[in-house]
């Protein structure tokens, strides 16, 4: 059984972990997990991040509805980020856009290269 405090956490005790929609690859957002919302995620196969503002649980969608489903959790080789393959259910982003990275910096210039969604 996976044990999450084998990873490296920061001082804080939060270990970044960066969501990828499983299918089409793409980068949906980053967010913060401690070693509870790791074990929570893990058990109940729903993405729980650690609210750093609030100082509690977040699990995705629990008040939007755009919940993200666990396929995979992935960690990388210095253990200290996590990479959580996700059923991405709506938007990703509090913006309404499918993944929070949704500006580039082209030619000196941030554009912005996604629109909000209807969903």
């Amino acid at each position: 059984m996976f044990d999450p405090g084998t990873l490296t956490f920061d001082a804080n005790g939060l270990i970044p972990a960066i969501a990828q929609d499983h299918v089409s690859g793409d980068v949906l957002m980053l967010a913060w997990m401690n070693a509870d919302s790791v074990r929570k995620t893990l058990e109940e196969r729903r993405v729980t991040y650690w609210s750093r503002s609030r100082q509690a649980f977040w699990t995705k969608g629990a008040t939007s509805g755009h919940t993200q489903r666990l396929v995979e959790m992935r960690v990388d080789c210095d253990r200290d980020c996590l990479l959580l393959l996700v059923d991405q259910t709506g938007p990703a982003c509090h913006t309404n856009r499918r993944s929070c990275f949704y500006t580039a910096v082209r030619d000196g210039a941030e554009v912005e290269i996604m629109a909000p969604s209807d969903a």
